[in-house]
């Protein structure tokens, strides 16, 4: 079956370029031009990955994705017309995967768009080994906070944590390297793989969202410390 993306765009041009180009390649598409449309498709759809526009009529891009990672963990990746670096930081913040600043390349598009489902499908392989595999449990504990990895599951203080994906396995590698220096580069390399497009302020944005879950006060981190200038270190 061919893998189903959701595209959420009001400017008809481009919404008719984006289904061409993914069609083409392959995908099963669907579109809008609404954004609280958007959100009914993503329910009875069930895409793989949605490729949202900021401004958008009904609902705007980040009020859709705050609202959809409310119970789901597909993939998005935002468009936007401003090159302003705040709206991408927001976007990130508020649960986009990637982001793209139009204009761009449809080639460009398609890369991410495969990296993203790549990744994903990595995360649902890795979480069927370990729910087949027989071998003892593995937990690393660190205080009130556990990471099981046979589970692929976080808790604080005995109640799970609702991470994404990325989330488990930026925490689950911190938990791995406790007490070391790590720097985004090598964050990005290991939690996202070497062919990631992106740039280090999506190493920010993920530590900021879990600070948010792991830290009694993230404004003054005890857990995941910055280090100035070089990266993070994990104190447990």
């Amino acid at each position: 079956m061919p893998e189903k993306i959701l595209i959420v765009e009001d400017e008809p041009t481009l919404q008719d370029t984006l289904a061409y180009n993914l069609q083409r390649a392959g995908y099963e598409v669907r579109l809008t031009g609404n954004g609280l449309e958007g959100l009914e498709l993503a329910a009875s759809f069930q895409p793989n990955l949605i490729v949202l526009d900021v401004m958008l009529p009904g609902l705007d891009g980040f009020e859709f994705c705050r609202r959809l990672r409310q119970h789901s963990t597909v993939p998005i990746i935002m468009l936007t017309a401003r090159s302003d670096e705040v709206d991408r930081v927001v976007g990130l913040e508020v649960g986009a995967d990637d982001y793209l600043t139009k204009p761009f390349s449809m080639r460009e598009l398609l890369a991410r768009v495969k990296a993203q489902l790549r990744r994903a499908e990595m995360f649902r392989e890795e979480l069927r080994k370990a729910q087949g595999d027989a071998s003892p449990e593995t937990v690393l504990r660190f205080g009130d906070l556990e990471i099981d990895e046979s589970r692929h599951e976080a808790r604080l203080g005995g109640e799970p944590l609702a991470l994404k994906p990325q989330e488990y396995r930026l925490l689950n590698f911190f938990a791995r390297h406790p007490r070391q220096m790590l720097s985004r580069e090598r964050i990005l390399e290991e939690v996202w793989g070497w062919n990631f497009i992106g740039d280090s302020r999506t190493v920010d944005v993920h530590v900021r969202w879990l600070r948010q879950r792991i830290e009694p006060d993230p404004s003054k981190p005890q857990r995941i410390i910055t280090v100035r200038g070089e990266g993070y270190r994990f104190e447990g």
